[in-house]
């Protein structure tokens, strides 16, 4: 499809709330109706993210260049070093491959909608922090009415697999609103 600009949707929350596990599924889903989908993961564990330095790319950066790009077979593996790359400047980067979806994992601070994951109820101050909340999932049952006391979104339990139906559909309206 490619549009001229995708639509961006995030999917927040703690560490170890099931960030990656979702998206994975909300993939597949977006994929199966032939969206053409790039993410973007915040890594924010602290540190570098993990790289392969036994590769020559890793070694090129260790040698002082400030990016490197390996293609083979149509895969593309880009790594830079020393980069202040921020999200929009990500975006655009990604923009490259003309996506329809940019889903983002991460980045609570943003504008753009998004899913928030919470865990339990010391996560509860995220309904404060995080701004353009589309839907919640809960992983415990007695946030689901709490939070649908506070907010006017879409709440489920993580184990729903509706979740990954009803917020594809909020995606797919966006892609086509």
């Amino acid at each position: 499809m490619a549009l001229v600009k995708p639509i961006i949707y995030q999917v927040v929350g703690y560490q170890n709330s099931g960030k990656t596990t979702f998206l994975l599924k909300l993939i597949q889903v977006l994929k199966k109706v032939e969206f053409k989908i790039v993410t973007i993961k915040h890594h924010g564990h602290g540190g570098c993210p993990d790289v392969s330095k036994q590769k020559d790319s890793s070694k090129h950066l260790d040698a002082g260049a400030a990016a490197s790009l390996v293609e083979g077979e149509g895969r593309i593996v880009l790594q830079a070093e020393d980069s202040d790359c921020n999200l929009d400047e990500q975006i655009r980067l990604m923009g490259f491959f003309q996506p329809d979806i940019i889903l983002i994992e991460g980045h609570k601070k943003q504008p753009y909608p998004k899913l928030l994951i919470l865990r339990n109820e010391d996560d509860l101050l995220l309904l404060n922090n995080v701004n353009n909340i589309t839907a919640v999932i809960v992983w415990k049952y007695a946030l689901l009415e709490q939070v649908r006391g506070i907010l006017n979104v879409p709440v489920f339990h993580i184990s729903e697999e509706l979740s990954v139906t009803e917020i594809s559909k909020q995606i797919k309206k966006l892609v086509h609103a």
